[in-house]
């Protein structure tokens, strides 16, 4: 029998102390269990990992940004030094393929975001100075001073991993250690990655205790950790239930926790782009509901279609592509189970089944690609149920009797990462668009015209975040420096302190050379002295 993983611990890989289980990762596309087992980590584990990166804090938030960002970079060129074997294991435990998607897509993103996060340490402005002179008021953005808590969704095991992923950079780059849980769905990559962040580590004056890994622990370990005196805040990706019960602890008692849940990411299709396009339209909506097997956060899971001969012909168009497509490879047997019981509530609430439903017979875990639909006024009536996500190969067609009911449809949906309307490319639809943007603008964290909502920019514009409940705070994204960073920060004001007492970021001098609004005016320059007579 294999030997369990060691966790890592204050600078240390070791083995679990008192743990309450293991686990073993499964690959999906067998159902076979992989070699080697993992610790669930008891009380012992998680509390000294608590006490470990408490004691960081302090060291982290007076650390020079240049550390943090030699690190970052250290490590971003660890992981494509490393790409084989992360690509081999994250396929493996995740059946995502190796290539465009790990290799060419998703490695770079991670190795980029880290990248990223070391320009923003060194350019220092993601603390936003604000300076009043005639005052002598000045505040900024400083580290938690405590740590921050990752926990990885399943599905990108590289570009949101606990270790790698946006908020672990983003919380490194606000200067607070980071205690990492694992996702249970690839433990053996985010082992890897830690390995790898470890030997960054050795090369830099860094504290122990400035990133630490727990593979899992009980639901009840969970609760206590988000909601322990020690901890700064957490950043959460994943499911509904699991995220809300991790903010009821957190918000008991004061915490800080940024969580991404479920979005149905609606699509509005308007009738003169169907007359204009309707075939590619088709094509494109089919690539997008099915890449990655449909296990995106940003996947269109609801289109809303104006009545019609042309609907009816796109409707037609789409179950053929979907009909046609092979089924993939779902991350885990629980996304399978979760299919079943969503498309369960779904047809029970009026949507009828176009194609799929079912999940595949075999070997691993794969579901039939499924669409659905249901007329507008039984949306408006059952709205609510009508919006249960179905993380897969899985869309639902809403087709409204008119344009009035169109927007209707709008007004009734939850808040969502993402909508997109599809509309002619001349004026044909600029009335309903006019009337429809409006209403879908305060319901989405991304707007989109023309385009599917699939991919994610690791850009400095994006807002990958969105009115509850697709998210627990619509004012925050998880993707985009440095708007990312200011998730982990507290703001803090120094009224009329000494000058030599001041952090540097607020100094006369600006030694940081960080953008900085002097007296309503944004700039790098420092503050002259008065001058004298």
């Amino acid at each position: 029998m294999s030997s369990t993983r060691p966790v890592f611990i204050a600078g240390q890989w070791r083995e679990a102390r008192n743990p309450v289980g293991t686990f073993q990762a499964v690959d999906p596309s067998t159902g076979q269990a992989l070699e080697g087992s993992y610790p669930i980590s008891g009380k012992e584990d998680v509390y000294e990992a608590i006490t470990t990166a408490h004691q960081a804090a302090e060291v982290l938030s007076s650390t020079s940004p240049e550390q943090i960002a030699v690190f970052l970079e250290q490590f971003a060129e660890l992981i494509e030094a490393n790409r084989v074997a992360l690509v081999e294991s994250a396929h493996r435990e995740t059946g995502l393929p190796k290539e465009p998607r790990l290799n060419s897509t998703e490695l770079p993103r991670t190795s980029n975001q880290l990248r990223l996060g070391a320009q923003a340490a060194r350019e220092g402005s993601w603390t936003n100075p604000v300076i009043d002179t005639k005052r002598n008021i000045r505040s900024y953005h400083a580290p938690l001073g405590a740590p921050v808590v990752v926990f990885g969704p399943n599905n990108f095991p590289f570009a949101f991993n606990a270790v790698a992923g946006g908020d672990f950079t983003a919380a490194l780059v606000a200067r607070n250690p980071v205690i990492a849980k694992a996702n249970p769905g690839h433990p053996g990559t985010t082992r890897l990655l830690a390995e790898l962040a470890s030997q960054a580590l050795q090369s830099v004056s860094l504290p122990a205790g400035t990133f630490q890994l727990l593979y899992h622990f009980p639901n009840e370990l969970a609760l206590e950790l988000v909601s322990h005196p020690r901890i700064g805040a957490t950043g959460f990706t994943g499911s509904r239930p699991a995220g809300l019960a991790l903010k009821a602890a957190a918000d008991r008692a004061g915490k800080p926790i940024y969580l991404e849940l479920s979005s149905v990411n609606p699509i509005f299709i308007l009738p003169g782009a169907l007359e204009e396009r309707l075939e590619a339209l088709a094509n494109e909506f089919a690539t997008s509901c099915l890449m990655g097997t449909g296990q995106f956060c940003t996947n269109p899971g609801l289109v809303a279609l104006p009545g019609g001969t042309q609907s009816e012909t796109f409707v037609q168009r789409v179950a053929a592509l979907f009909q046609e497509k092979a089924p993939g490879v779902l991350l885990n047997e629980r996304t399978s189970t979760g299919l079943q019981e969503s498309l369960k509530t779904l047809t029970a609430h009026g949507a009828e089944l176009l194609t799929g439903g079912t999940p595949v017979e075999g070997q691993g875990f794969r579901f039939n690609n499924t669409l659905l639909r249901v007329s507008g006024e039984q949306f408006l009536h059952e709205s609510e149920a009508l919006q249960t996500e179905a993380f897969g190969p899985v869309s639902l067609f809403v087709v409204a009797e008119n344009e009035r009911q169109t927007v209707e449809i709008a007004h009734h949906l939850e808040g969502n990462l993402t909508g997109a309307i599809y509309s002619h490319t001349g004026s044909a639809d600029e009335t309903l668009y006019q009337s429809l943007e409006p209403v879908l603008r305060q319901r989405v964290g991304r707007l989109l015209n023309d385009k599917m909502p699939t991919g994610v920019e690791v850009s400095p514009a994006m807002q990958h975040g969105g009115p509850f409940p697709s998210t627990g705070h619509a004012g925050f994204t998880s993707v985009g420096i440095p708007a990312s960073i200011s998730r982990f920060t507290v703001l803090q004001s120094y009224d009329n302190v000494r000058p030599s007492r001041l952090p540097r970021e607020l100094q006369d001098e600006n030694p940081t050379h960080a953008w900085r609004l002097i007296d309503g005016t944004w700039t790098r320059d420092a503050i002259a002295a008065p001058q004298h007579a």
